[in-house]
C-alpha cells in the first residue's frame, strides 16, 4: 500500500528531531511513498527536497494565538493530500495537528501518531504528545518518564523506537581526509598534539559547557596536556551565555586551552580527531545523538550517568558512565582514560536502518486499521 505521511514541526533547521523527520521522510520516498513536511523552514529543507520529500511553509511552531488559524490549512492539506498518516513531532505543531484532525470526518481522516523527543515539563500544553492513536518514544528513558507522569495513559499504544545513526557515515575509526585536517589546524593551532576533548552541542546552559570547562581547569591543575573544543552554536538568545562562557574562561587563564567554535557542519571530523567526547548534561537528555556518533567513530566517551547517554553507554561502552553532576567524577575518569585510551568496540545496536525499519512498519501497521 502506497502511503502518503505528514510530519509536521516547527523548523527544519539543525537538531535531532529535524534530522529523524528528514531521514524518514527520505526512506518513505525511496520505498515509493510520499511525505510532506510541515514547518516554517530551514537549512534542511534543501536536503529534504533532494530526497524527493514535498516540503509546505507554515509557521506552525510560532508561539501565537493566531497559528490556531493554520487548522483549517492544514485541514485542506490533509484532504487534498489523501494523507494516511499525520505524525506531530513537537508540541504546538501536536496541538495544531490535533485541532486540525479533529475536526475531519473520521472516515476520511489520517491516522494521529506523536513522537516525544524530551522529557518536556508535565502539563496539559504537553500532554498533547500522549494523544496520538500511536506514541513513538525515543528511549526506554522517555517510555518511564510517559509511564510516571501520565499514568492515564495506555502504555499498550506506546513504542520504543531509539534514534541511530548509519554506521557508513559514521565508520569505526574514521580519520578526516588530509585536506579538512590542514585547514583544522591553520584555522586552530592550539589544540595541536593536545590530548584534545570535546564536548559537541548547542551553547545552552543545561547541556554542561560550565562543567566542562571546570573539567578541562582540573586537568590543566593534573598536569595533563589537554585541549577542551567546545563545538556548538550559540542562538541569539544564548549570546548572553555565550559570553559569560568566555568570561569565566579568560577569568581562568585558560583561553589558550579552550576552543569555542560556533556551529559545525562536520562534527565527525571534529569528534574524529578528538581522544575523548564527553556527554555532561545536567538534565537527562532523552536519547543523545551526538554521544552515539562519537561511539560509532571509535571515540571514547565519558558521560553523566542518566537519561539516553546511559542507555547508549550501557549497551557499548559502560566504562564511560560517570555519577550524574559528579564533576570530579568525570575529571577521574578522563584521567584513567588518559593514561589508557580505553577502545570502543565495534558494535552499533542503535542504526539508523533499525529506526527507519519500525517507524515505517508503525506507520504500515496503523494504516491498514480503521481510523479512529
Amino acid at each position: 500500500m502506497k502511503l502518503t505521511v505528514v510530519q509536521t514541526l516547527p523548523a527544519l533547521d539543525a537538531g535531532g528531531v529535524e534530522r529523524g523527520t528528514v531521514e524518514v521522510a527520505a526512506e518513505l520516498v525511496r520505498r515509493g511513498h510520499r511525505c510532506i513536511v510541515i514547518s516554517a523552514g530551514g537549512q534542511m529543507v534543501a536536503e529534504l527536497t533532494r530526497a524527493g520529500g514535498e516540503h509546505l511553509a507554515l509557521p506552525i511552531g510560532k508561539k501565537s494565538l493566531s497559528s490556531l488559524l493554520l487548522t483549517k490549512k492544514l485541514r485542506t492539506v490533509l484532504q487534498d493530500s489523501g494523507a494516511n498518516i499525520l505524525h506531530a513531532r513537537s508540541r504546538l505543531p501536536a496541538w495544531i495537528s490535533y485541532l486540525a484532525w479533529r475536526q475531519m470526518d473520521i472516515g476520511a481522516r489520517p491516522h494521529f501518531i506523536t513522537s516525544v523527543h524530551g522529557p518536556y515539563s508535565v502539563n496539559r500544553y504537553s500532554k498533547i504528545m500522549m494523544q496520538g492513536e500511536r506514541v513513538i518514544a525515543i528511549s526506554d528513558f522517555i517510555q518511564h518518564y510517559i509511564r510516571k507522569y501520565y499514568a492515564d495513559v495506555d502504555m499498550n499504544k506506546v513504542s520504543v523506537i531509539p534514534r541511530g545513526i548509519n554506521p557508513i557515515k559514521f565508520p569505526y575509526h574514521y580519520k578526516p581526509p588530509q585536506s579538512w585536517l590542514r585547514e583544522w589546524q591553520q584555522q586552530y593551532p592550539q589544540p595541536n598534539n593536545r590530548f584534545i576533548i570535546t564536548l559537541p552541542g548547542r551553547l545552552t546552559r543545561w547541556k554542561g559547557q560550565l562543567d566542562f570547562i571546570n573539567v578541562i581547569a582540573k586537568l590543566r591543575q593534573s598536569n595533563i596536556d589537554v585541549h577542551g573544543i567546545i563545538a556548538g552554536g550559540a542562538e541569539p538568545k544564548r549570546r548572553r551565555y555565550l559570553d559569560e562562557l568566555k568570561t569565566l574562561v579568560s577569568s581562568r587563564s585558560m583561553d589558550e586551552y579552550i576552543t569555542f567554535t560556533g556551529h559545525r557542519n562536520d562534527l565527525k571530523e571534529v569528534m574524529s580527531i578528538s581522544r575523548l567526547v564527553m556527554s555532561l548534561s545536567r538534565e537527562p537528555e532523552a536519547f543523545g545523538r551526538t554521544a552515539l556518533e562519537a561511539l560509532g567513530l571509535g571515540v571514547p566517551v565519558i558521560a553523566y550517568d542518566h537519561g539516553g547517554a546511559r542507555e547508549i553507554l550501557k549497551e557499548i561502552f559502560p566504562q564511560g558512565l560517570v555519577p550524574a553532576l559528579n564533576i570530579d567524577a568525570a575529571v577521574s575518569r578522563a584521567q584513567d582514560f588518559h593514561r589508557s585510551l580505553p577502545l570502543v568496540p565495534n558494535h552499533m545496536p542503535f542504526t539508523l536502518e533499525r529506526m527507519l525499519e519500525s517507524t515505517i512498519n508503525l506507520y504500515q501497521d496503523l494504516s491498514r486499521q480503521e481510523p479512529s
